[in-house]
């Protein structure tokens, strides 16, 4: 009778460090979910964040596009005109190059040698 409860003292032991340890186990597990939780929380709340901003950024210039106002409209009017003179210049300059593009090279030219 006595090796009988020594044997199942033993045993209760060994059942109860195997249930703390599957324990353990599980709050290490939980520990690592909140964690995990916490840092794909983090990177949404950033993406979001940037997100918002992009879309107020779009309200904010398309409301300044479709403004009246005399500034802005004074503004629309010199960016206007500067994209006519840039456009001027690269159709002159794409002129320039057609017909560069078309002289005949000779090869006894002076500038050849």
């Amino acid at each position: 009778m006595k090796t009988k409860d020594s044997s199942r003292k033993w045993m209760w032991w060994f059942l109860g460090v195997v249930l703390a340890m599957q324990l353990y186990f599980v709050r290490e597990l939980l520990a690592a979910f909140a964690l995990f939780v916490l840092g794909f929380g983090a990177i949404a709340f950033v993406l979001g964040a940037l997100y918002m901003l992009h879309q107020g950024w779009a309200v904010a210039v398309e409301s300044l596009a479709s403004s009246q106002h005399p500034a802005v409209l004074t503004v629309k009017r010199g960016v206007n005109s500067m994209e006519v003179g840039v456009r001027r210049s690269a159709l002159a300059t794409i002129g320039g190059a057609e017909e560069l593009a078309k002289r005949a090279i000779r090869a006894g030219s002076a500038t050849a040698r």
